[in-house]
């Protein structure tokens, strides 16, 4: 079959983890795009659920690119043999981490000292706010005490700054410093009496670009960082991928890759996948499927089934 026709249009689908008004037009503006690009024809669709879009990948196994995160991926990998093309670079980082958020007062030193806490998740399906953490937590033997779902990692922020809970997990992402932040860095490199937001909105201290998910609840909780500390971080999480469905053509993956990796780094991406409404992407990095082995195993540890995570 002829695909990236007008008759027979490449499927673009991406998970509704933003606003779907924004993915559509957004997609839009990708898919005129990559149709330059490659002279190929694309539809783009934002499907109800993860779940259903990793169900629409597998129902077309010739045609489909879905934009997809690190747990949708491998479930979809398992299901019918979807393969990753391309992992999500955000500032440099093909991966991310979550942080434990404690109280600034707080007396625990260690994931340890959360032993019989109540604990805040933005929802159970997370991979950063809940599947790492948990897996964490037995890997270490620690029980915790009552879990609560916040409703998104705001929330989750928030449920601490509050007092409602002794600790919660959210995503983080790495501040900007120079000399470039490392792995088994100070998460908190910077005076965290300063940290404010600037008239365009971002949040610094001093000169340091702060990128953890306590930024997105600064507006209405300007003290935040004097109020919550990061404890400690999990182990990297691989990003959100680009992944093609498993009978995709082997020629035009490449093709579609080369034109992604080029839109990424153009101006039309800021009104796409890389704008801060939509994925903030900043790049796109090949990646091999062993990437996702650490997600696997956080499946195999909690036994966790497709119903649990997608709802059955």
């Amino acid at each position: 079959v002829d695909i990236g026709t007008e008759e027979n249009p490449i499927q673009v689908l991406f998970v509704p983890s933003v606003d779907a008004g924004v993915i559509v037009s957004g997609g839009e503006v990708m898919a005129a795009a990559l149709e330059e690009a490659t002279g190929l024809k694309y539809e783009v669709s934002v499907p109800t659920s993860y779940a259903a879009t990793v169900e629409a990948m597998c129902a077309s196994p010739e045609d489909t690119i879905g934009f997809i995160p690190a747990l949708g991926y491998v479930l979809a990998n398992q299901k019918c043999g979807v393969d990753v093309g391309a992992a999500a670079v955000r500032f440099g980082w093909p991966v991310y981490w979550a942080q434990y958020l404690v109280p600034r007062d707080s007396d625990a030193q260690s994931i340890e000292d959360l032993a019989g806490k109540k604990w805040a998740v933005p929802d159970l399906g997370s991979t950063s706010g809940y599947l790492y953490p948990s897996v964490a937590f037995q890997d270490a033997g620690i029980e915790v005490g009552e879990v609560v779902e916040a409703g998104g990692h705001p929330q989750a922020a928030l449920a601490v700054y509050n007092g409602e809970v002794d600790f919660a997990t959210t995503y983080f992402s790495p501040p900007l410093t120079d000399p470039r932040w490392q792995p088994g860095d100070d998460p908190e490199p910077y005076d965290f009496m300063e940290v404010a937001l600037n008239e365009e909105g971002r949040t610094f201290a001093g000169d340091v670009r702060v990128l953890d998910a306590r930024t997105a609840v600064i507006e209405t909780a300007p003290d935040v960082f004097q109020k919550v500390r990061i404890l400690e971080l999990t182990d990297a999480i691989p990003n959100d991928t680009m992944s093609f469905s498993p009978d995709f053509p082997e020629e035009l993956r490449g093709q579609i890759l080369d034109a992604l990796v080029e839109f990424t780094a153009s101006e039309a991406c800021l009104e796409s996948i890389c704008g801060d409404q939509f994925y903030s992407w900043t790049g796109l990095d090949p990646i091999e499927d062993s990437a996702y082995d650490p997600v696997r195993k956080l499946i195999t540890i909690l036994g966790y089934t497709e119903e649990d995570i997608f709802g059955g």
